[in-house]
């Protein structure tokens, strides 16, 4: 792992990281894409979309009770923000 890439990143406010990785993705051509800040990315199953009402942050596997699905929980939130994402960039697409 970076840890002086770890340390620069908590180094400087979210706001000015986000700024800088914006103008990254223009000096290069690229576009970013927002996921909604109170989307439910953790509590989401990845294979079947259930929702769960709770989940606490010590539970690290994502259990889903409607199709049995066990999954480490970041991975799951990460599969889940990649599908919303490109969900968001087709909708621009289409627009």
């Amino acid at each position: 792992k970076n840890h002086k890439l770890a340390k620069s990143i908590s180094d400087v406010s979210w706001s000015e990281f986000v700024r800088q990785l914006e103008y990254k993705a223009n000096w290069y051509g690229r576009k970013i894409i927002k996921v909604p800040a109170f989307y439910p990315s953790s509590k989401t199953c990845s294979c079947c979309g259930n929702i769960k009402a709770t989940l606490k942050l010590s539970e690290r596997i994502y259990h889903c009770e409607c199709c049995g699905l066990e999954i480490d929980r970041d991975y799951n939130a990460s599969m889940n923000i990649l599908r919303k994402g490109l969900e968001i960039l087709k909708e621009e697409k289409v627009s």
